[in-house]
């Protein structure tokens, strides 16, 4: 049986990282903030099943993932899109160039880029993650590093 300490300490221990993961997704605060809420529901359904630390970890990104390929699937999502191009956090502005940048990538290197920058993960724990091989997640986060370069020679100079 789940309690509400259960669920209180993997907010506490995840909860950001669930956050800034549906950020990369859904590229604005009050849907990843839809997300964030989505996923502890469902782990508070699933806490049972949860075998380890590492295992919550893992599941907590997988499910985050869904979550949010599943809204942007959406068709009310899709049409409020059409009419909102994503609230950008205020915050300084080479931090907010990069972010943009990364955001504004397809959402196969977003996933792979987040997933290796922002959580620390190696290749070969991000292909187990999102069910690749990892000479795929090493060739997307290549191909996304010369995304980001081209994106931002303008504001940097990058030799």
């Amino acid at each position: 049986m789940c309690t509400k300490e259960q669920i209180q300490r993997a907010m506490d221990q995840y909860g950001n990282m669930v956050l800034r993961l549906a950020y990369v997704y859904m590229r604005n605060e009050h849907d990843a903030e839809d997300v964030f809420q989505d996923v502890f529901i469902k782990l508070y359904e699933h806490m049972g099943r949860i075998q380890s630390e590492e295992h919550m970890k893992a599941w907590l990104i997988r499910v985050t993932i869904n979550v949010c390929k599943n809204k942007l699937k959406s068709f009310v999502y899709r049409k409020m899109d059409e009419y909102e191009e994503g609230a950008h956090i205020s915050i300084a502005h080479d931090y907010f160039e990069v972010t943009s940048a990364v955001a504004s990538l397809p959402t196969k290197y977003r996933e792979v880029v987040h997933l290796f920058y922002y959580e620390g993960y190696q290749t070969k724990e991000i292909a187990e993650l999102l069910g690749k091989r990892e000479s795929t997640v090493r060739s997307l986060l290549s191909r996304a590093r010369e995304m980001l370069k081209n994106k931002l020679k303008g504001e940097y100079d990058f030799a």
